[in-house]
């Protein structure tokens, strides 16, 4: 399997169709989706049949360079989740969505922090990103907190979408932060 990055504890990979059970187990995991769905799980069919498909569509139409990748444990080799580097789709392609998410075992123990740097190390030094964005919602804190340790700012808040006004916190809305190639530079100077 084709390594896409590595980190210093992880490897990430292109994933493939025959992944479409990681990615429904990962979404059945109510902590998981506490701030995406309120803890409900994503349907499996919707996993199989919209899910992988279009993760797989969005690799041909990036050239590989970018997309959603399954994330492994160099020790071990156990799946921990996926992480993204992407644009929207029909947005400029310097423009590039950071996001993750992780298996509970695999919370607090820097994981995002460490793949969302090399992420941006990537992104910024070989394929031509010259801003990168992540949301969340404003009552996410430990995703906020990663965000804030790359040296993201919070550039503005975000209405709740209409299909997560029954989450956790909504009432907050969202928010959004960003870090261009330029201020990333100077944080690594």
């Amino acid at each position: 399997m084709t390594t896409y990055l590595e980190s210093e504890r992880l490897t990430l990979r292109p994933f493939t169709a025959a992944d479409a059970d990681l990615l429904i187990e990962l979404d059945s995991d109510p902590a998981v989706m506490r701030y995406l769905t309120g803890g409900a799980a994503t349907p499996p069919e919707e996993v199989r049949d919209r899910a992988i498909p279009s993760i797989l569509a969005g690799y041909e139409r990036w050239d590989h360079d970018l997309g959603l990748f399954a994330a492994y444990e160099k020790d071990g080799g156990a799946f921990v989740g996926w992480f993204c580097l992407r644009p929207l789709r029909g947005g400029p392609r310097e423009e590039a969505e950071l996001g993750y998410r992780l298996r509970q075992a695999a919370w607090g123990r820097g994981y995002a922090t460490e793949v969302s740097q090399a992420l941006l190390a990537k992104g910024f030094g070989d394929l031509g990103i010259r801003m990168v964005w992540a949301e969340t919602m404003t009552v996410n804190r430990p995703s906020r907190n990663v965000m804030e340790k790359l040296g993201m700012t919070l550039v503005e808040s975000l209405p709740t979408p209409d299909d997560m006004m029954a989450v956790e916190g909504s009432e907050h809305g969202g928010v959004r932060y960003e870090i261009t190639k330029e201020q990333w530079e100077l944080r690594q100077a």
